[in-house]
């Protein structure tokens, strides 16, 4: 990147990282953003100025054909038409993910799929860092990659969980180890059809080799199905809750096991000794098993962090009691799918709060999971139309429409009773009211403390 006019698109936290990477490199490096300087950090704006770089905030450059290469940041679409001119005229589009990979260090194991990534690619994590290996745990996770990638060597573990986004913008990335762990419908806002969404996903083994591993979901036949569609040259290590396989991980006789090349069978621990609960976590645990042990870790060590593991904050994360009442914050569950899989962990006398941003999802399947676990949906954000159409379409009545999360947390309590569970799993994205969904989350749990003081 010596000398290479960037521009770099999006001052997010990967936008950021991206440019004091490139600084550090010796790029002539430009920044734009929708927003004006003044809301910006002053403390950033002034890291500008000092290091020349060109701002183009609240406006586009005109001449687009000025840059080498453009550095999108995730959130940033590739169709945006000056990114589309400068492309035409001949510049590069990447992402700071592959940013990272050329200019850092280390060997990727890159983790993808709807939903479950940030708990495997945490659980990966702590089997990596147990092993004594040296590790970072980057990416969609919230921490940049490039910003760990710059201090990393060759023998550091890059566990990067990675979201269909950043994978639209790679180019030679290419992970040692990859997974998708699943396939169902998110950001049809951005990809428009499952078809190019899918694409989007199976880009993070488009690069890899025939002694690379790619770890997929068996149980998912739009996902496990990528391979051969988007033609996968690595060994593909397929895993399943529900299926004894020839080769792979699977649960046997109530035991997390995998069978490798040789047919050999290796117990790693009973599945009712994981610590996280409900059937997706059984999946994510077999998935991040067969990541570690094809990514050549002692089955030992696997085990250990199995039976300890217990979870992330923001997925189905219990946050207090008051009155009988639990409460549980699943602020991570952004997509009905993910909301799905909480309300089957909790199972019964469940409170929902859900609503928020519209990624363009329907609610249909979503509302036909309540069964009779779910008493009554409490609705916020932009969605909550949405969503009480399609409940009030499917016969579910009982819902109360909130104004914000205090409202939503207020409601639920008044209307519950001892052995009731509150929980928070949104289904839809945070933006129309949060920064992101950790905002959120911890919005809903100093909620619950207020309730418990009082």
């Amino acid at each position: 990147m010596k000398d290479k006019n960037v521009l770099v698109i999006g001052m997010g936290r990967s936008g950021k990282a991206a440019v004091e990477a490139l600084v550090q490199s010796g790029a002539r490096v430009a920044v734009q953003d929708s927003k004006q300087e003044e809301q910006l950090e002053a403390e950033f704006v002034s890291y500008l100025d000092a290091n020349g770089v060109a701002k183009y905030l609240g406006a586009v450059p005109e001449d687009m054909g000025a840059f080498d290469t453009l550095v999108l940041s995730p959130g940033v679409p590739p169709q945006l038409d000056f990114v589309q001119a400068a492309k035409a005229a001949g510049a590069e589009i990447i992402g700071e993910l592959e940013l990272a990979y050329r200019l850092g260090s280390g060997k990727y194991v890159a983790i993808t799929g709807t939903n479950g990534k940030t708990t495997t690619t945490t659980l990966v994590g702590e089997i990596y860092k147990a092993s004594g290996r040296k590790t970072c745990v980057a990416g969609n996770i919230g921490i940049a990659v490039i910003s760990k990638a710059m201090d990393a060597d060759e023998d550091t573990w890059m566990v990067t969980e990675t979201s269909s986004f950043q994978l639209e913008t790679i180019d030679t990335f290419r992970p040692v180890v990859s997974a998708i762990l699943n396939l169902t419908p998110d950001h049809m806002d951005r990809h428009k059809t499952m078809e190019n969404y899918g694409r989007a996903k199976a880009a993070v083994f488009m690069n890899q080799t025939e002694d690379q591993y790619c770890v997929l979901n068996y149980d998912d036949k739009a996902c496990f199905e990528l391979a051969g569609r988007e033609g996968c040259k690595a060994t593909v290590v397929p895993f399943s809750r529900m299926t004894e396989l020839d080769f792979g991980a699977f649960v046997k006789d109530g035991q997390i096991v995998i069978r490798d090349k040789d047919s050999e069978m290796i117990e790693i621990c009973g599945a009712d000794e994981l610590k996280i609960p409900g059937s997706h976590n059984l999946e994510n645990a077999l998935a991040a098993a067969a990541i570690a042990y094809f990514g050549g870790i002692d089955q030992e060590v696997i085990a250990e962090v199995l039976r300890t593991f217990a979870g992330v904050e923001h997925r189905i994360e219990a946050c207090g009691e008051v009155g009988g009442v639990r409460f549980v914050n699943d602020s991570k569950g952004t997509n009905p799918d993910a909301a799905i899989k909480a309300i089957e962990a909790m199972k019964e006398n469940i409170i929902l709060i859900a609503g928020g941003y519209d990624k363009g999802s329907e609610y249909d399947e979503f509302i036909g999971a309540f069964g009779d676990s779910v008493k009554k949906l409490i609705l916020m954000g932009k969605t909550a139309p949405k969503i009480r159409e399609a409940a009030e379409k499917a016969g579910f009545t009982d819902i109360i429409m909130a104004n914000d999360m205090e409202d939503c947390v207020k409601k639920a309590y008044e209307t519950a009773v001892p052995g009731d569970v509150v929980l928070l799993s949104p289904a839809c994205a945070s933006w129309d009211m949060y920064d992101n969904f950790e905002q959120r989350g911890d919005h809903f749990k100093s909620c619950v403390q207020m309730l418990q003081q009082n």
